[in-house]
């Protein structure tokens, strides 16, 4: 079963601002609001008119009437598109990416390198006990020949 709709509207003053949905807070994210409208008493729940109906008609879509600018007229409101990134946060975006690259290049060679000295300890260790084997063998044959 879909959620019962309900409809929201606030305004900047130039324009009302409509949106038929579930809750508060999807109205908010509707209309793109970083603050609770709804505490600070600039938006409210609409229960009638043509706002209410055409908010209706579209779920979910922020419908746009003019109270100053285009007085009266209702269709649905665009949102401008954000703008992205600025020079220089790129620069520094593209900065930090390339550190971030030359570390982690720089662990893989240091623990490639440690990977190494580990295998060459392993196999001096490995020498080491092969002679200190064949050492003791002949050291306790000797031993043995000697008492008798």
């Amino acid at each position: 079963m879909a959620p019962r709709l309900k409809v929201f509207t606030w305004s900047d003053g130039f324009h009302a601002f409509t949106v038929a949905a579930s809750s508060r807070p999807k109205a908010l994210e509707a209309w793109g609001a970083k603050q609770d409208l709804f505490a600070t008493g600039l938006a409210s729940q609409l229960s009638g008119g043509p706002d209410h109906d055409a908010a209706l008609a579209a779920p979910g879509e922020v419908i746009e009437r003019g109270l100053a600018i285009d007085v009266g007229k209702i269709g649905k409101a665009t949102r401008p598109k954000a703008a992205g990134p600025s020079k220089a946060r790129r620069a520094k975006l593209e900065r930090l990416q390339a550190e971030l690259d030359r570390l982690d290049a720089d662990h893989q060679a240091a623990s490639s390198s440690l990977d190494d000295q580990l295998e060459a300890l392993k196999a001096k260790r490995a020498d080491l006990e092969q002679a200190y084997g064949a050492r003791r063998k002949t050291l306790t044959r000797n031993l043995k020949a000697a008492r008798g």
